[in-house]
């Protein structure tokens, strides 16, 4: 199961890289396909706010990417299930704030990774 947990705790990580990607640097060319419900006259006024928001999701996958390389297995857990929780929050907080999808998107695989890590 320790292998699985690995496996989407990379995967989250890459989907997190994605994010800090397209919100700091594609905010207004590519995100204008994923965020469509945004208006598009929003996309450069809001240039700045995406970037700070891409970093924090940097921040979120730096931190699960430490996970896999630490050597102690509980340590590595430990870690790994701090920065899920983050990515949980944030997830949770945006299906309320933004869009319902997020949860799906972004809380939902974390809490299942977190379940993995436990048992």
């Amino acid at each position: 199961m320790y292998l699985i947990s690995k496996i989407l705790i990379a995967t989250i990580a890459l989907f997190h890289l994605y994010f800090l990607w397209l919100e700091m640097f594609a905010w207004t060319t590519k995100a204008k396909k994923v965020f469509r419900t945004i208006p598009e006259d929003l996309f450069e006024k809001t240039k700045v706010l995406a970037a700070n928001q891409g970093l924090y999701n940097g921040f979120l996958s730096a931190g699960l990417i430490w996970s896999l390389f630490i050597s102690n297995k509980m340590w590595s857990i430990n870690v790994a299930i701090f920065f899920l929780s983050c990515v949980t929050i944030a997830g949770i907080y945006g299906a309320y704030s933004a869009s319902k999808k997020i949860f799906f998107i972004q809380a939902l695989p974390a809490i299942i990774t977190i379940l993995t890590l436990i048992f």
